[in-house]
C-alpha cells in the first residue's frame, strides 16, 4: 500500500491506475463503517483508494476542530489490512494553499438540518469533496448514509459540475445494540454510551408508529422526542423529509414514492451524535 502525501504523489499513482479508481474519502479514525465503504469499492473496483484528511473549513469556530479523534498510523494499518491500494493524507497546506480562495456551495440542500444548525460546514463539506473527487478522478466514489444530508449534497455537486463520479451511498453500520457507527462515539463517557442508544431507540419508536398508518409528521416526531429526553439525550433536531429533496413534510405520503427519510440529531453531554432511517 502507498501513502501518498502530496498532489505530485497522487498524480503519480493515478497514472497507473486509470480511471478505475474505487475511492473512500475519510476525516481518519476509522471504524468498521469506514471499512465496510472500502469493502464496497474493492467490490466495484481496480483499484481502492482512500484519503485522510481533517477538514479544516467544515468546523466551526466553537467546534472540535482541535480535538477531532486522530490516528494515522492506526488507520494506514487498517487500510493495509483492508487491502487498499493507496491513502491520499496530505497536510491542510496541500489542500488550501495559501491565497486559497474558491469555496462551493450547494444550495437548498445544505440549508436545514445540520445545515441549519451547523453554519459554513457543508460549503467546507462540498468545497473540499470537489477538491478531492477533481483531483483523484475517481470512476466511483463511496460515502456513508449516516451522514445522510451531505450524501444527498454530494451527489447534486457530482451532477451539477458534471465531475463524472458514481456516488455510492452504503447503508449505515451500527453497534450490535444498533448505535450507528462514527468516530465520535469514542467521546463517550461512562454511562453516555446507554443514552446515546435514545436516537436509534426514537428512531425505531417512529418506525414502528408510522407502521400503524399515522402519516403526521408533527406525532411522528412527538414519539421520538419523548424518547430523547426520557434518555437523556438533548435534541438539536428531529425531521421528517423527502429523501431527495431534503424538505419537511408535514404529512406522509400514502405510497412509498417519494422516499421519506426521519433525521435526528442530538447531544449526549458534549457529543453530538446523528443518526437517520428510511420510513
Amino acid at each position: 500500500m502507498k501513502l501518498l502525501r502530496t498532489s505530485v504523489e497522487l498524480d503519480a499513482a493515478l497514472s497507473l491506475d486509470g480511471n478505475q479508481v474505487g475511492f473512500v474519502p475519510t476525516m481518519g479514525s476509522l471504524h468498521a463503517g469506514h471499512r465496510a465503504l472500502i469493502d464496497a469499492a474493492k467490490h466495484l473496483s481496480r483499484t481502492v483508494g482512500v484519503s485522510i484528511f481533517v477538514n479544516p473549513t467544515q468546523f466551526g469556530p466553537s467546534e472540535d476542530l482541535a480535538r477531532y479523534p486522530r490516528d494515522l498510523e492506526g488507520d494506514l494499518l487498517q487500510c493495509e489490512a483492508s487491502g487498499v491500494d493507496w491513502v491520499f493524507a496530505p497536510e491542510p497546506e496541500e489542500i488550501y494553499p495559501p491565497g486559497y480562495a474558491t469555496f462551493i456551495e450547494v444550495q437548498h440542500l445544505s440549508e436545514g438540518l445540520c445545515g441549519a444548525k451547523r453554519p459554513g460546514h457543508f460549503r467546507g463539506v462540498a468545497t473540499v469533496v470537489a477538491q478531492l473527487l477533481t483531483r483523484v478522478r475517481p470512476q466511483r466514489a463511496f460515502f456513508g448514509e449516516k451522514d445522510f444530508q451531505q450524501l444527498q449534497i454530494v451527489r447534486r455537486l457530482s451532477r451539477d459540475l458534471h465531475l463524472r463520479v458514481d456516488i455510492i451511498g452504503h447503508p449505515i453500520v451500527r453497534e450490535p445494540d444498533g448505535l450507528a457507527m462514527s468516530s465520535r462515539n469514542r467521546y463517550l463517557e461512562g454511562e453516555e454510551r446507554s443514552r446515546a442508544l435514545g436516537l436509534w431507540e426514537g428512531l425505531c419508536a417512529v418506525r414502528r408508529t408510522r407502521e400503524k398508518g399515522i402519516r403526521s409528521a408533527v406525532a411522528l416526531k412527538r414519539v421520538a422526542s419523548k424518547i430523547l429526553k426520557a434518555k437523556g439525550v438533548v435534541e438539536d433536531y428531529i425531521e421528517i423529509v423527502d429523501a431527495e429533496t431534503l424538505r419537511p413534510l408535514e404529512t406522509l405520503p400514502l405510497s412509498s414514492h417519494p422516499v421519506v427519510r426521519l433525521l435526528v440529531a442530538g447531544f449526549v453531554g458534549k457529543v453530538r451524535l446523528i443518526d437517520n432511517v428510511a420510513l
